[in-house]
């Protein structure tokens, strides 16, 4: 492995990669945390919670932007200068919520947050990839996926903790202690390992990529009372333009904010669409089951965040060893592994309905994401083995992308179904208890189809051992 940097000088790349990793953890467990703080939030603002959905609904929309934006910002900017950097705004972020007298200054905060996340994990994942031999990529690649899974997974169980013992400021002084230690380190551990191609950046199509934020808007206000359905239409119809014409852009510059280009690659669209479906099982499982635990099996905040932590376990446990697996026996083998486990899971689930108790639903959450560490971080590695070294920051920040709008999309619809689900059984004269219950059914019964379509992806892979 290439232990010196762009300058020649040597440097440790075990801790180099370590706060690469320690940083996108922290990051990526704030991103999942802050659901279980919602109720303490409402109370402490004085919101609704439509309103509060917006520290997460935002953070993602944020994210979503900037995700195309940092293949310029790691060939134009050296990289210990751009990781400082990112540290230093989720620093200020975290810094601001933990500070903020009312709910507008905490968005503030939050959104500075999502612009830091949304740069650093298309990032690192490119940095990682870049520096790592081709063959010992799915080895790497799967502790990356160790890390992004397993701190998705583990935000809701910090926070149940956290807030067990403190009130919610408690959760973001966490946070901010772990960044400002890393970026002490950074200044030693990170060196500049990136080449850098200098180009011009294309304000059009940043402004553009904006149209991504419009359609998840829009895709998040269906279902919900008193909105103007008139504007509602204008914005999507306006936001689905601005994203062709981001795209035709792309495809017509010379030096594109993002090269589009990489999706010529069959195998690669595959890859995007299978990194996609695993994301999200993941974010679903992470996010509606503990809701189910609170509001079907009536148990504590706490113990709804903890029963996520075997899930997490055997996602950390399964992440490297799929990344060996798959540079052993291929990733179309190591894919449909992983797939087989999800839709089992999710199967499972629409069977039985929401009659399952906690312990059997914390098997199937163990299942699911379990069965996400033998395709998430493998399809990214396959995706980048597929372009050419000089295309994988590219690749990357397309998948990136592409995984945050369909995780996004997909927590949002799994969000309508239940309430609208809900909603239409009370209606008809059902109980609370029972209303819920089939909510929570056709939810499961929604993302078994939808997983479906990423077991067909992966029959599709052509079969390759790199």
């Amino acid at each position: 492995m290439q232990n010196v940097d762009l300058n020649g000088k040597p440097y440790n790349r075990f801790l180099f990669v370590m706060v690469m990793l320690l940083g996108s953890f922290t990051m990526s467990m704030s991103q999942s945390s802050i659901s279980t703080a919602y109720p303490t939030l409402m109370s402490s603002f004085g919101i609704d919670a439509s309103t509060v959905q917006w520290l997460t609904t935002g953070f993602m929309l944020i994210m979503c932007v900037m995700m195309p934006v940092s293949p310029w910002l790691l060939n134009n900017v050296k990289f210990k200068q751009l990781f400082l950097m990112i540290l230093a705004i989720f620093d200020i972020g975290t810094i601001i919520v933990v500070l903020a007298p009312n709910f507008s200054v905490m968005m503030l905060g939050r959104a500075m947050e999502a612009i830091a996340v949304g740069i650093l994990f298309p990032s690192y994942q490119s940095v990682l990839l870049y520096i790592t031999p081709e063959e010992k990529r799915g080895t790497t690649m799967g502790f990356a996926g160790l890390i992004m899974g397993s701190a998705l997974a583990c935000g809701p169980i910090l926070s149940a903790i956290v807030l067990h013992f403190s009130a919610w400021r408690g959760l973001f002084i966490v946070f901010a202690v772990i960044i400002t230690i890393l970026f002490v380190i950074s200044l030693f551990a990170i060196r500049n390992v990136m080449p850098e191609k200098e180009s011009h950046l294309d304000f059009p199509s940043v402004i553009l990529s904006v149209g991504l934020i419009g359609i998840l808007y829009v895709v998040n206000m269906i279902g919900k009372t008193n909105i103007d359905m008139t504007l509602a239409i204008i914005v999507l119809i306006v936001s689905v333009l601005m994203v062709a014409l981001f795209a035709i852009r792309q495809f017509k510059m010379d030096q594109p904010l993002l090269q589009l280009r990489v999706l010529k690659d069959f195998n690669y669209d595959l890859s995007v669409g299978l990194t996609g479906a695993s994301y999200i099982a993941l974010i679903v499982v992470t996010i509606i089951f503990p809701l189910y635990y609170q509001d079907v099996l009536g148990v504590s905040k706490t113990v709804s965040g903890l029963a996520l932590a075997p899930g997490a376990i055997v996602l950390s446990l399964l992440n490297p060893l799929t990344g060996k697996l798959a540079d052993k026996i291929g990733f179309k083998s190591t894919m449909l592994t992983g797939m087989f486990m999800i839709l089992a899971g999710w199967l499972v689930l629409s069977i039985t309905g929401a009659t399952l108790g906690l312990v059997p639903m914390m098997i199937i959450a163990a299942v699911i994401e379990g069965g996400n560490a033998f395709v998430m971080m493998p399809a990214v590695t396959m995706g980048a083995n597929s372009l050419p070294k000089d295309l994988i920051s590219d690749g990357t920040a397309v998948i990136s992308t592409f995984r945050q709008i369909l995780g996004s999309t997909g927590v949002l619809v799994a969000t309508l179904i239940l309430s609208n689900v809900m909603d239409n059984n009370v209606a008809k004269g059902m109980s609370h208890m029972v209303a819920q219950m089939g909510g929570f059914h056709v939810v499961f019964i929604t993302f078994f189809i939808i997983e479906l379509v990423g077991l067909a992806m992966a029959l599709m892979l052509r079969n390759t051992k790199k």
